[in-house]
This record gives C-alpha cells, sequence and structure tokens, in this order.
C-alpha cells in the first residue's frame, strides 16, 4: 500500500473530521471564539439549509459545500461555499480531485422504484480551475442517473490537508 492510500485509510480509520467553524465558509480555526468554544460548536451536531443549488449542504473538511445531482445528465457535483445557506457564494479551495462514494440506496420514481442502487465510487475533478483553485468539482456515473436519496462521504486533499464529509440527500 503506498503512502497516499495508507493516509486516506488512517483518515477513515479515525474519522478525522472537523466540523463547522464560524458557518461563513471560512476555516474554522479562524473565527474568535475560544479553542475550548470552537472545539464545542464545531463537533455538535447541527444541520445546514438547502444550498444556492438546491442541493443538501454538509461539513467538508474545514468548509461547506453542497452536494447536487442532475438525474438526466448522470452528474453529480459538489460546490464548495462561503456560507451554509441559498445566499452562499462559491468559494475557490485547492484540490486536484476529490472521491464521492455512495451507500446503496433505493429508486424512488419510476419504473424501477425500489431496485437497489449499489454503491459507487466516483472521482470528482475541478471545473475551471484558476491559480491551482476551484469551487465546483464535478462526476459522473450511470448509477447517479437513478432517481433516489443519496448519502455517503466526499475524500480529498483540500487546501494541502486530508479532509472528508458526508452528505445525506
Amino acid at each position: 500500500m503506498d503512502a497516499k492510500h495508507l493516509g486516506w485509510g488512517l483518515l477513515l480509520l479515525t474519522g478525522a473530521m472537523v466540523g463547522c467553524g464560524d458557518q461563513g465558509g471560512t476555516p474554522a480555526g479562524t473565527n474568535q471564539a475560544s479553542p475550548a468554544d470552537r472545539s464545542k460548536k464545531e463537533h455538535a451536531p447541527h444541520s445546514h439549509g438547502s444550498g444556492p443549488n438546491g442541493g443538501v449542504v454538509f461539513d467538508l473538511g474545514m468548509y461547506h459545500a453542497e452536494f447536487t445531482v442532475d438525474h438526466p445528465a448522470k452528474e453529480c457535483t459538489v460546490l464548495f461555499l462561503a456560507g451554509d445557506n441559498q445566499e452562499a457564494k462559491p468559494l475557490p479551495v485547492a484540490a486536484t480531485e476529490l472521491t464521492l462514494n455512495t451507500k446503496p440506496t433505493k429508486v424512488k420514481e419510476g419504473s424501477d422504484l425500489g431496485k437497489v442502487v449499489p454503491p459507487m465510487t466516483i472521482t470528482l475533478q475541478p471545473v475551471n480551475p484558476q491559480d491551482g483553485k476551484a469551487a465546483k468539482y464535478v462526476g459522473m456515473d450511470s448509477g447517479i442517473g437513478n432517481v433516489a436519496d443519496f448519502e455517503g462521504t466526499v475524500l480529498g486533499e483540500i487546501d494541502g490537508k486530508p479532509s472528508q464529509g458526508s452528505f445525506k440527500e
């Protein structure tokens, strides 16, 4: 096993996730709260509103991100945000690619109603990167064409740090 995969394995095993910081999309450690207060806020259960594109907003490393699906195009998108609501603006981050893993789910519409959609691993590539940063990362898989509630994780090295986050539609 090479060092890159070992690092990702350790990240997954330890469940190392940084939660919400200041709710503004900036790195969690940059707000003015004390370290103890920040720690409570970062790891306390909380919810987000829907994102500017109607997707589910979740914590991805130190950032907020929105997960959306285009079923006809069989495409999914993760958009980094400066905020966690419908008014949030895109926030470019440095990442060469992200990996999205979904859990098995079931089709909820159409002739395939109830059919199991197997888990997927999708590589998300940056869209229109500038200076090594992009706000939007897109990937395709035929399974995304199914109308279903997707749940899973996103992993990647963001701004030089291994990062992960979980989403659920």
